[in-house]
């Protein structure tokens, strides 16, 4: 089967596609990568021309011999859609993690996400976390959230106190809250460290003045999951712009009796 072909290759190109249409990916920003399954491999794998190994960065020993999908760096998401091979990747890790190879894409040329690093070590965090239910790591730029990062405590429960309150849904949809790195420079390995570290906790982690990194199952709840934080920053942003306070909101004996109805598990610490 050609790779171009394939559902799942379909489905990123999908989600790369929406991304674009919602504004979240001004020139080249931001990346999306996806771990794939041994049977996905095996549909696509005598398309593959390997290329040389490149060192990663990092060390992912809980990803070794793993393939993943991955945008290029430099890379335009508005492209994806129009130009696959020329836009993203698939690449292979080798046997300690440490290091990869284009297997497929980038025909024009270049090298997976500079974030690469963030993003696989976040993969394995999630690979831990979930027992391997995680696949699909995605970074946008949305404004609303940015925004919220320069009036707001950069602390993870004050964030995910008020984009719980902007909108029913969200607790349902985030249960566990939101996480928020400070300012860091993008692309090294300090950032990655950070942001791996809040994702053994959380699946949103916020990039003060930069963006969102999510994690999720596949690409529908993964999109799903920005979709909904970003919806919620925007209500919170409306909010602002029309009162300096709230007049009513959702309380924590609601937050309580939500958990309930639904059957989800709230963190006490973000409802005291």
């Amino acid at each position: 089967m050609k790779v171009l072909d394939a559902e799942f290759v379909k489905g990123y190109i999908r989600m790369a596609n929406d991304g674009w249409e919602q504004g979240w990916h001004e020139r080249n920003g931001g990346n999306l990568t996806y771990r794939m399954k041994p049977e996905e491999v095996a549909q696509v794998k005598e398309n593959f021309a390997p290329k040389e190994w490149m060192p990663i960065g990092t060390s992912v020993p809980r990803l070794a011999g793993e393939y993943f999908m991955a945008t290029g760096s430099g890379k335009y998401f508005r492209n994806v859609i129009i130009k696959p091979e020329e836009s993203f990747a698939i690449i292979e890790l080798d046997d300690k993690g440490e290091n990869y190879r284009i297997v497929w894409g980038l025909s024009g040329g270049g090298r997976p996400t500079s974030e690469l690093p963030s993003h696989l070590m976040n993969h394995e965090v999630k690979v831990i976390a979930t027992g391997g239910k995680h696949r699909v790591i995605y970074h946008a730029h949305p404004a609303n959230v940015i925004a919220m990062t320069f009036v707001l405590p950069l602390e993870d429960k004050v964030f995910t106190r008020e984009l719980w309150e902007m909108a029913t849904e969200c607790p349902v949809v985030f249960p566990d809250g939101v996480g928020v790195v400070p300012w860091m420079v993008p692309g090294g390995r300090d950032i990655a460290v950070a942001t791996s570290e809040l994702m053994k906790k959380y699946d949103v982690a916020i990039w003060a003045h930069h963006g969102i990194f999510v994690s999720g199952e596949d690409f529908d709840l993964t999109f799903g999951l920005m979709h909904t934080v970003e919806k919620s920053a925007e209500i919170f942003v409306k909010v602002r712009s029309m009162a300096p306070e709230k007049r009513q909101t959702i309380t924590s004996q609601d937050f309580r009796d939500l958990a309930r109805d639904f059957n989800v598990t709230l963190p006490e610490e973000f409802l005291d």
